[in-house]
């Protein structure tokens, strides 16, 4: 039970208004040991003095356990009787100070000082405060009986809908393996007409690249032949440098003479046979005139400005800020500073432009193509489908095993976030999921912590959340956050601080955090023993 609930039966509990003797500032549960005809030992047992000195002014006990209605003691403490209210103990030193401490006005009974008895007046207030927060209590637990009974609805639901879906589980299953089959069936003929497409065109492309190396043999055939003669000499193939085998910087007759293949010189026929010494470095002499094209200045690639100097840290760090400004200084760089190297035209890729593309499919192989995709069509659908289905279990069987308070009263929180706006931040709380921070004006969202456990006392477990491993502060821990919850008709975030650096606190109301309050009966005579 509550201390709240403790606090009315003490309040509205019918209570006897009976006055007992006792010597100012002793409390009704030490009257016994002060007994005014026998001597008074110090509550410490440090001595005992003669009953005549309790309470003269003088201090006698180490402890002040005589002077418990005068300021004589500085260790010691005086006892309001508060009739009609609360009684209470203040400082010794406050007696007779001119201050009125006690509602009744008993601490100041020799200063002069003008005090009146206010303690019915403060009693009428607190009962009307705890009247409502009675009533709140009241219909709170009303509330928290209808969201029990909500939560065992929604526990049947999800039970026999998890049964439902491990059951169609087995028939998704059965038709995905199926249709592996068809697939696979399927994409067997279409690999074999595809390959014999593919053969078909590279034959056409060696076709191609023969009859156009038979051209360009006869060409720089042609051009090698100066005289006309119908034959390359040793002499004709010397103005052509570029064939130096070496690469010494002298092509001499005898290098000449080896790439003719040790004579002369050839016929066009003989010229076909030592055309592979020639094709590769040759170059004719429509190009030898052209200029090269030049190569462009690589870009100085600049180095990122060094901020460590003039970097100042914010008043509240925030680390994912900074780490989405990294991400842009680095596309910047990417962007602006480094230059990657154009892409190469691969020799593939040239030959491919040079022999045309691949013709399409024949309506043979087009059609094994379009089963084939239908099939994996219908199997991806249906793997898709499959994992959805997992998926849909993992969370039903985490939702029906999840803590969620004795009699499941606070699962209607799951998958429920309630938001708390202040001068500067929105904050986010999404029970059983995630703490969030987001500035109001706009910025990025920080983690204030993801669920951990149900953190309150061992006799009010569920009275306290608690949500770790956020967004670690700079130079700091990870942020985390402690959700106390109090018993409210409404759920709702009432209140956010941060206590401690990087350790938030939120007050959260709600109608499952409601206990049954006790009966209670009024009493218009309260007062002290």
């Amino acid at each position: 039970m509550s201390c709240q609930y403790l606090l009315l039966l003490l309040l509205f509990g019918e209570v006897s208004s009976v006055e007992v003797q006792r010597p100012r500032g002793v409390p009704l549960s030490k009257r016994p040991l002060y007994e005014e005809n026998k001597p008074f030992t110090c509550l410490d047992g440090s001595r005992t003095i003669p009953f005549d000195r309790v309470n003269d002014d003088y201090c006698d006990c180490q402890d002040g356990s005589d002077e418990p209605g005068t300021a004589a003691c500085p260790q010691g403490s005086f006892h309001c009787t508060n009739a009609g209210f609360r009684p209470t103990f203040i400082p010794s030193s406050r007696v007779n100070d001119g201050i009125c401490d006690c509602c009744d006005a008993t601490d100041e009974y020799n200063s002069g000082a003008d005090c009146q008895n206010t303690c019915r007046d403060l009693w009428r207030k607190e009962k009307e405060s705890m009247e409502k927060l009675a009533e709140i209590a009241k219909e709170g637990f009303l509330l928290k009986q209808q969201l029990i009974q909500e939560a065992k609805r929604g526990l049947e639901d999800k039970k026999g809908k998890l049964t439902e879906v491990q059951n169609s589980k087995k028939d998704l299953e059965e038709k995905v393996e199926a249709l592996r089959t068809v697939k696979e069936t399927a994409e067997q003929p279409e690999k074999e007409a595809k390959e014999r497409h593919l053969k078909a065109w590279d034959e056409q492309k060696a076709v191609i690249r023969m009859e156009k190396d038979k051209a360009r043999m006869a060409e720089v055939f042609l051009e090698l032949d100066g005289d006309g003669d119908g034959s390359v000499s040793v002499a004709e193939l010397l103005s052509h440098s570029e064939l130096d085998q070496d690469s010494d910087g002298s092509f001499t007759e005898a290098e000449a003479q080896e790439l003719l293949g040790g004579v002369d010189k050839v016929d066009t026929a003989a010229f076909e046979t030592v055309w592979g010494n020639i094709k590769e470095k040759y170059m004719s002499e429509s190009n030898t005139d052209a200029p090269a094209p030049a190569e462009p200045p690589q870009e100085e690639i600049k180095e990122p400005a060094s901020d460590v100097d003039s970097e100042t840290y914010p008043d509240d760090d925030n680390p994912e800020e900074e780490d989405e400004d990294d991400e842009e200084e680095d596309d910047e760089m990417d962007d602006g500073d480094y230059k990657s190297p154009p892409p190469t035209q691969t020799q593939e890729k040239k030959d491919d432009d040079e022999e045309g593309t691949m013709p399409p499919y024949d309506e043979e192989t087009q059609n094994l193509i379009n089963v084939a995709q239908k099939a994996r069509d219908e199997f991806d659908e249906a793997e898709k489908a499959l994992r959805e289905v997992d998926d849909n279990i993992s969370n039903l069987e985490k939702e029906i095993s999840f803590d969620f308070g004795p009699s499941a009263e606070f699962a209607y929180l799951y998958s429920q976030c309630y938001e708390l706006t202040t001068g500067e931040y929105v904050y986010r709380l999404c029970p059983f999921n995630r703490v969030s921070q987001k500035p109001k004006y706009g910025g990025s969202e920080t983690n204030l912590g993801t669920w951990g456990k149900w953190a309150g006392p061992e006799d009010d477990i569920y009275s306290v959340m608690k949500y770790e491993h956020g967004t670690g502060c700079w130079q700091g821990p990870n942020r985390s956050t402690t959700v106390k919850l109090t018993c409210g008709t409404e759920t709702v975030v009432t209140s956010t601080s941060e206590p401690s650096r990087c350790e938030y606190l939120m007050e959260f109301t709600s109608p499952a955090v409601c206990q049954e309050p006790p009966p209670m009966t009024p009493d218009p005579d309260h007062d002290e023993l």
